[in-house]
Parts: structure tokens; C-alpha cells; sequence
């Protein structure tokens, strides 16, 4: 388990507006040292360091537990600023222009000049870039004035954070500082799209459903299955986002000392007899459902059930990346 003493540093924030001076001070004196910042987003809570500091990402993994080989997002605050890192084909511009800022990550060929470190790239000729939607994100990391990497404040493979408190539950005091936005609004990672090669790839589903997507394309789009090796993206590892409890995917009963993650009005057959009941949305609300999928898993793995029944949900829209976030948590680890 990471340190949790010292506590972390938490200031308060709206995550609607753009940050107050004495904010933004305090977080950049953070990423100027080399230090560890606490990021609410739209999607989750990232795990923020200077982007071009190759000692600070380096405490990224290290806090993490993450496998170096692994590559993180760079975060900036323009489409403007991602184009000084990233070589932008004609359908990277369109995805950029139609979803940033928003939750879409873009992989695209890297830059020889960008001062992003190999180690955020993990090594690769690509960099995946991401625009946030929050004027409290971006206005921090023009603030800054440098990329800011940040996976999920999370250890690695862990239930990703949607809330100051569960940063400060993953990572404690390891954190230095944790600005506290309150739960972030889409609740699941971005997608990541790659646009390296004749088509783009989907190689992460996430917060823009890819029939958003196609449509913007003009086209049906491919998406790649997850790697063990090398991934090109983050989230392709096909153990993650796991609570301690083991996981069943599209549970139609209840076996015993099961708790229910359910979905809809209508819950599985022996739901009276569940350890505990969490519905992701009891109207079958996907957006509603996205929004509340970690925070109901980590409150389901706390109950002390022997396995996490995870009722069936729909493939289409955001259902596909709640699908994949399952899939994850349910893989043999």
C-alpha cells in the first residue's frame, strides 16, 4: 500500500471556472518541482506531473505502480498547444476540431522537437495528446505552460478515481497536492483514437462513443482488442480498472454472498438475497451509468462480498467503453 502520511494538500475548487490566482500558484509551484498534483478532469481524477520533466513522470510510475512500458497522456490547454507536439493528419484535425476540448485522446506521430520526455511516450514515435473540457483543467495548465501528464490518480491497474476522497484513499500522502473539483461529470477515462496510419484506430473506448465518432468521419472505424506488450495507448492492459473483489460480467441471478451492480429498473432474479445492492441507473441512463461506474464498484468492494455480479448492459453508445471497463476488472489477474 502507497504512504499515507504526510496527508495531502487539498484546496477547493469549481471545476466550471477558470482557476483563482492563488490556485494556480500553488499548483504550479507543485509541477515546477517536480511534484504530484491531484487533477480533476472531466473524465477521472488524473495523476498530474510536468510533462517534460522526466525525473517527475518517472514518480508518476513509481506511485503508480505502473509498468514503464506503459505510455501516459499529455494534457495541454489548446488544440493550438497539441499541434507543438503531435503531427496532425486531416482526420486527426477534424476529431480535434469536432471533440477538443472534450473527453477524446488523440495518438499521433510525435514531434522531434517536443520537449515531452520519452518516458511519457514510453519511448515510442506517437504521443497521445488530450484537450480537457474543464475551464479549471485547462486554465491550470496554461498557467503552467508546459503538457502535463496524467493517468488516473489511481494505483495502477485499481479503480480509477472520480473523486478527491478516492485519490486520497489510492494514493495518500504520495499526492502532494489534491484539488478538489467534487465527482467529475462523464466518469469514465477518455477514448483514444490513433491517427497514425491510412485509417484511425479506436484504442481505448471511453467518453466520446464511437458512433459519435463515425459520424464526424464519415465512416465506420476499427478498434484494436487489448495487448499485453507494448501498448500504444494507455488502458489496453486487459487487467484493469480491478476492485480487490472478484468480478462477473452479465450476471442474470444472484449466487450467494454476491452484491449487485445492477443496471435498469429491473434487477436480476434472487436481487432481495444480494450483500449489496449498487444500480449504475435504475432508468437505464448510459450517460447516468458512466458517471457512477467506479464509484458504485468501490463502494461494492468495501461491502466484503465474495464476487461483484455485474448485471447486463447494451453495447452501443457509452455502453461500449462501460463494457470494456468490466471486461478489465473481470480479467484473470
Amino acid at each position: 500500500m502507497p504512504d499515507r502520511q504526510p496527508e495531502p494538500r487539498i484546496i477547493e475548487a469549481d471545476s466550471d471556472r477558470a482557476p483563482a490566482p492563488d490556485l494556480a500558484r500553488a499548483v504550479c509551484n507543485v509541477l515546477a518541482a517536480g511534484g504530484l498534483v491531484g487533477l480533476p478532469t472531466e473524465t477521472v481524477y488524473g495523476l498530474a506531473a510536468d510533462a517534460t520533466n522526466p525525473h517527475a513522470v518517472a514518480r508518476i510510475f513509481a506511485v503508480k505502480r505502473r509498468p514503464q512500458f506503459n505510455p501516459l497522456i499529455a494534457h495541454v490547454e489548446t488544440r493550438e498547444a497539441a499541434l507543438r507536439h503531435g503531427r496532425f493528419n486531416r482526420e486527426a484535425e477534424r476529431l480535434a476540431d469536432h471533440f477538443w476540448p472534450g473527453p477524446l485522446t488523440l495518438v499521433v506521430p510525435k514531434r522531434a522537437d517536443t520537449p515531452i520526455a520519452d518516458l511519457v511516450t514510453a519511448g515510442l514515435d506517437t504521443v497521445a495528446l488530450r484537450v480537457p473540457a474543464p475551464p479549471l483543467a485547462r486554465g491550470l495548465i496554461a498557467a503552467f505552460g508546459r503538457p502535463v501528464a496524467a493517468p488516473s490518480a489511481n494505483r495502477s491497474g485499481r479503480i480509477s478515481a472520480t473523486t478527491a476522497a478516492d485519490v486520497v484513499e489510492e494514493l495518500g500522502g504520495a499526492v502532494d497536492l489534491i484539488v478538489d473539483a467534487g465527482p467529475t461529470a462523464v466518469g469514465l477515462e477518455s477514448t483514444i483514437v490513433a491517427c497514425v496510419g491510412a485509417q484511425p484506430v479506436v484504442l481505448r473506448p471511453g467518453g466520446v462513443a464511437r458512433e459519435e465518432i463515425e459520424a464526424v468521419l464519415g465512416g465506420p472505424l476499427e478498434v484494436e482488442r487489448s495487448v499485453e506488450d507494448r501498448p500504444a495507448a494507455p488502458g489496453r492492459l486487459a487487467a484493469h480498472y480491478a476492485p480487490a473483489t472478484p468480478v462477473r460480467l452479465d450476471a442474470r441471478s444472484i449466487e450467494p454472498g454476491e452484491a449487485l451492480l445492477a443496471f435498469g429498473p429491473d434487477l436480476a432474479d434472487g436481487a432481495e438475497h444480494a450483500a449489496a445492492i449498487r444500480n449504475l441507473s435504475p432508468t437505464g441512463d448510459l450517460v447516468e451509468a458512466a458517471a457512477n461506474l467506479f464509484r458504485h464498484l468501490r463502494a461494492l468492494d468495501r461491502t466484503g462480498a465474495v464476487r461483484i455480479a455485474i448485471a447486463p448492459l447494451p453495447s452501443e453508445g457509452l455502453g461500449e467503453a462501460i463494457r470494456d471497463r468490466l471486461a478489465r476488472a473481470a480479467a484473470a489477474r
